[in-house]
């Protein structure tokens, strides 16, 4: 049995779709993630597990299904809490990874946090806005999606570029993106920049 941890937002869905709770709550317990609110995790039956975690909010975009909703932004901007990124670390007050699997920009609040990271791994959706437009296979860019691009001035690595994180690695990688082609010059281009690209069966210990 294991237990589902999520903001408020995410928990009020699964309560508000019946399909959802086929996991009965009853045995798969549902508990709050409180922003920017280190906490243990703890299996179903209540025991810790040795992980710790601290949920906060990032730049993002509401989720697809959410776009007709009378509050959504202009440019579908969510709310905060809607997106979010996760430090996990293997005790409380230990050093971290960052999980980010979906950003939209990079702001100074996100990089304060981000700071003196053993490990980020980041939204690498897409390396360049227009990718999938230019590709023929959609009509988004990744600004339209809530994820932020690689490249360019207002891209991932140039925003990142002067935060002190030990090991930076892409993650969430849309087929368009030339970087899952290791003989790219775009993949040259992201790691003479000091990041890597995940791939399929990875595993990381720290």
């Amino acid at each position: 049995p294991f237990a589902i941890y999520a903001t408020a937002q995410v928990l009020a869905t699964l309560e508000a779709n019946s399909i959802f709770n086929v996991l009965d709550p009853a045995i798969v317990p549902r508990r709050l993630l409180a922003p920017t609110e280190e906490m243990a995790i703890c299996g179903a039956d209540g025991h810790e597990t040795g992980v710790a975690i601290e949920a906060f909010p990032v730049p993002g975009k509401v989720a697809l299904y959410l776009e007709q909703r009378g509050d959504a932004g202009a440019d579908f901007s969510s709310d905060t809490g809607d997106t979010i990124g996760v430090r996990i670390s293997g005790a409380v007050g230990r050093g971290a990874v960052f999980f980010v699997p979906g950003c939209a920009r990079t702001d100074a609040a996100l990089r304060t946090r981000l700071a003196d990271a053993a490990c980020l791994l980041f939204d690498g959706t897409v390396y360049t806005d227009d990718e999938m437009v230019t590709a023929g296979v959609g009509q988004k860019t990744g600004t339209r999606m809530g994820h932020i691009a690689m490249s360019g001035q207002a891209g991932s690595i140039a925003g990142l570029a002067d935060v002190k994180i030990a090991r930076r690695i892409f993650i969430h990688i849309n087929n368009t993106n030339p970087v899952l082609d290791e003989n790219s010059a775009e993949h040259a281009a992201i790691k003479a920049a000091g990041w890597e690209v995940a791939s399929d069966g990875m595993e990381m210990e720290f």
